[in-house]
């Protein structure tokens, strides 16, 4: 059955994680969004919109970037949304959490020792929190499912 999906991931090393499973959502009605324009287009993803990139010490760009990402949630009504970080990615699954969409948290690969500061919020609200280390899966009470690298 196709679903809407959005997948989500700020531009760089979460993107590039992102665009290793990309073949999982082939089969589906799905939009990419990211922070800086020119990184879906070298990826070849399609459809995709481009949102305010933001962390957790800009505030104010973290309340713009939340309005895009939800307006741009509203108007397409992804029945899933999939992310692997950072804060936009998390401030996606806010916004898919308010609407009912079923979400998916991957954590980076980048630690094996700790999460991420958006995935130990987002495994609060996400349908689905994955790790990419089983030991961290199991310290964290959260899934692993395999790696992406």
């Amino acid at each position: 059955m196709t679903k809407r999906v959005l997948v989500v991931a700020s531009a760089g090393g979460h993107w590039q994680q992102l665009m290793m499973i990309r073949e999982a959502f082939d089969h589906h009605d799905v939009l990419y969004m990211t922070t800086k324009d020119g990184v879906a287009q070298q990826s070849g993803a399609s459809p995709f919109v481009i949102v305010p990139d933001c962390n957790r010490n800009q505030p104010f760009a973290v309340a713009h970037s939340f309005f895009s990402i939800t307006k741009v949630i509203l108007r397409y009504k992804p029945q899933v949304i999939i992310t692997t970080g950072a804060m936009p990615g998390f401030l996606a699954l806010i916004s898919g959490y308010l609407i009912r969409s079923k979400t998916v948290w991957i954590d980076s690969f980048a630690n094996p020792e700790v999460m991420t500061m958006s995935g130990k919020y987002s495994k609060k609200i996400a349908t689905l929190c994955l790790v990419q280390w089983e030991d961290l899966a199991k310290r964290e009470g959260v899934e692993y499912a395999g790696r992406v690298i």
